[in-house]
């Protein structure tokens, strides 16, 4: 959008998705007095960060931390949920070779867990990236090995990373990794065990993060109540099948909800539907060129396997990542560890099988009762709980859940921004709406941004967040008014100490130094 205009009263400005960036969107105008209309296909509101409920159990599509070192999106949590709003400490592992490492690595366990001999490669590893790194760096493979050596890539990252985006390391460009792990190396993981006051500073050692007390719905639910109340409109189940423009600007809205079509004028548009997707509503339609620059760009669908153990005090963790190559599940959440008011009987456990695939491949496409039980068996497989514990199972998907960043997707992305920039009244935002890695309130902050501008109260590049050095992840969690903004800090289940809770996988840590779990009985 290269125009910032004010928009008419009698027409309402557009938002196209109900997810974090597109409600926050819409609140900021609601707010400002502006109407606004929020379509959204799906049936629920919070895209990918929503909370589903089955038989009062509630559970994430992946867990979703809430951590910001932007104060206006800090003071907007907690201004919709206050005290509803819960400090949680981050506990999570690495399950590798039927043992457990802790995550983020700790030399002294991961040095336990591997032995001598091993962690000695390693380091021989890390001194040769060192000493003779890849240049130029062009793929998460030459990233990452440069800053730990190519050995402890294939051990931690190799796997992993290939299970969740399902294209080799060398097709991920290296831009994806500078995101997602800024700041952090083997050199800084060790100087963050011997100096741990310094870890707020990398990205992906923060360790304490807010949680809605019945999952991220809860907030979006706020925000809904709060666009409905200031005059907007939420439709459900509305999708977008037409962007028409004409002399440079978007001039109506077409959506399709069931057998029924209509067509909207509208003012300004504000959009986080998948920028492809976008390119296929425009009308007319771009040129050929810019219509295949558009079809290049690639997602990784999801889907959960919600499972209710007859069992509890499976492990202390909020979530596990998955390095087994026997298993195809990528993480397991458990959910009341995140806030126990997710699990309404504390007789049970609910655990999120997470499975990381593409539309209209053989896991996308299995029957519900075979997810169920392949998520049963691998349970079992890795030692967690045995299969006659599992009295049922919920399965979610959720396709285009992660934009991908393979080889050459920056040129078409800068091809598409050109084209983008004719439209005086259009903007992205949000993570698909930008094709861009954003955590929550990154996405959150677009969308704010994205109202400033529209109302003439600012004049900012939206994608400029998220791309800055200083940007980046930073402890927020014990700032502002503790007067009005302290949060009680909870941990899992209520205990004191997350590390000393008497789950079985860490009963099993506490026995062999990192060995194989043992399945609950």
């Amino acid at each position: 959008m290269n125009e910032r205009e004010n928009p008419p009263c009698k027409a309402p400005v557009a938002v196209i998705g109900a997810g974090p960036a597109g409600l926050a969107a819409a609140y900021e105008l609601t707010r400002r007095g502006v109407p606004v209309i929020v379509f959204e296909q799906d049936g629920r509101i919070g895209g990918l960060a929503q909370t589903i409920e089955h038989k009062g159990f509630r559970f994430d599509i992946g867990g979703h931390r809430f951590f910001t070192k932007q104060k206006s999106v800090l003071d907007l949590w907690r201004s919709l949920l206050g005290d509803e709003l819960l400090e949680r400490l981050r506990l999570s592992h690495i399950i590798y070779r039927e043992r457990l490492f802790d995550y983020p690595l700790k030399p002294l366990n991961t040095l336990r867990n591997l032995g001598l001999t091993s962690s000695l490669l390693i380091l021989a590893s890390y001194a040769r990236g060192r000493l003779f790194p890849i240049s130029p760096e062009r793929s998460l493979a030459d990233w990452v090995t440069n800053r730990f050596g190519r050995r402890l890539y294939r051990m931690f990252f190799k796997t992993y990373t290939e299970k969740v985006w399902g294209i080799p390391c060398s097709e991920i460009g290296a831009r994806w990794a500078a995101q997602r792990i800024k700041g952090l190396s083997l050199r800084t993981a060790v100087f963050s065990m011997l100096f741990p006051v310094w870890r707020g500073e990398i990205r992906t050692l923060t360790d304490h993060f807010y949680y809605p007390r019945l999952g991220p719905g809860m907030m979006w639910d706020a925000l809904r109540e709060r666009i409905v109340a200031g005059g907007g409109e939420v439709r459900l189940l509305t999708r977008v099948t037409g962007v028409v423009h004409e002399g440079g600007r978007v001039r109506r809205i077409v959506v399709r909800s069931g057998e029924r079509e209509e067509s909207f004028d509208i003012s300004h548009v504000i959009s986080s539907m998948p920028l492809r997707q976008l390119f296929h509503a425009l009308d007319p339609a771009p040129s050929s060129d810019i219509a295949v620059a558009a079809g290049r760009l690639r997602y990784r669908d999801f889907l959960t396997v919600a499972l209710i153990i007859d069992a509890t005090e499976l492990f202390p963790d909020n979530w596990l990542y998955i390095h087994d190559e026997t298993v195809r599940v990528g993480r397991i959440q458990n959910f009341g560890n995140w806030s126990a008011e997710l699990v309404p009987d504390r007789t049970r456990s609910c655990l999120g099988m997470e499975y990381f695939c593409f539309e209209g491949d053989g896991l996308w496409t299995m029957a519900d009762r075979d997810l169920v039980g392949l998520a049963a068996a691998e349970l079992t497989a890795l030692g967690i709980a045995p299969r006659e514990k599992v009295v049922e199972g919920v399965v979610v998907r959720m396709p285009k859940a992660y934009p991908v960043y393979d080889e050459g997707f920056e040129e078409t992305l800068t091809t598409l921004r050109e084209y983008l920039e004719r439209f005086g009244n259009l903007q992205q935002v949000g993570r698909n709406g930008m094709h861009r890695y954003n955590n929550m309130d990154h996405s959150m902050l677009t969308g704010l941004l994205a109202a400033a501008n529209l109302t003439g109260k600012g004049s900012r590049d939206l994608w400029a967040v998220n791309d800055d050095d200083e940007y980046y992840e930073k402890d927020t969690m014990r700032g502002g008014d503790d007067a009005s903004h302290a949060v009680e800090a909870q941990c899992p289940h209520g205990r004191d100490d997350p590390l000393t809770q008497h789950g079985h996988l860490r009963q099993a840590v506490g026995r062999s130094g990192g060995s194989r779990p043992q399945a609950a009985s």
